[in-house]
């Protein structure tokens, strides 16, 4: 990573200017980390690859949107995250309905086997989720977002993005459980 804060000024402004070791610079201290949020978004690494790059080429684009409030990498993850849901709602295979009577049957569980896992293992469990599930469990464990944003991500109501979630919980459970030591 970069040293300074001087430093990380100094490579956007060079970026701004068109300065193609700059951008590969940039790309190299920060893909490894934007992989990891495309990864948690699609359900395998040529997928991911393709949002992370979607994803740089909006970053280069809109360089000039970032005020340097809060963080850089922060605002880099935001684009990431928007680029992958962008891919969601294209591809829409899927839809973002659930069945009521389903929505019913669905129960708060003790998912302590969650705590015990290895981070990889978890991403590799999340990336088997159906894609509505598991992209509001990742909008709402991973990157904190309320039901409310999550909903307008998804375009869906609050309460389907808590039933999805719940969903989501109650399926990695259930996978995790089921497939100890397989993973």
């Amino acid at each position: 990573m970069l040293e300074s804060e001087v430093e990380e000024k100094q490579l956007i402004a060079d970026c701004l200017h068109g300065d193609r070791n700059a951008q590969r610079k940039l790309y190299e201290l920060y893909s490894g980390k934007m992989m990891g949020v495309c990864l948690r978004y699609c359900k395998d690494k040529e997928t991911a690859k393709d949002l992370l790059h979607d994803g740089f080429l909006k970053i280069y684009t809109h360089l000039d949107s970032f005020e340097g409030k809060g963080s850089f990498e922060g605002w880099m993850r935001r684009i990431m995250v928007n680029t992958a849901l962008e891919s969601l709602r294209k591809q829409n295979d899927e839809g973002y309905c659930i069945d009521i009577e389903e929505a019913f049957t669905l129960t708060n569980g003790d998912y302590g086997v969650l705590e015990k896992m290895q981070a990889e293992e978890l991403v590799r469990t999340i990336q088997k989720l159906p894609k509505t599930y598991r992209t509001a469990f990742n909008l709402f464990v991973v990157e904190g977002y309320s039901h409310k944003e999550i909903a307008k991500a998804m375009n869906i109501t609050e309460s389907s993005s808590r039933v999805y979630l719940t969903r989501a919980k109650q399926m990695l459970q259930e996978m995790l459980t089921s497939n100890k030591g397989q993973l």
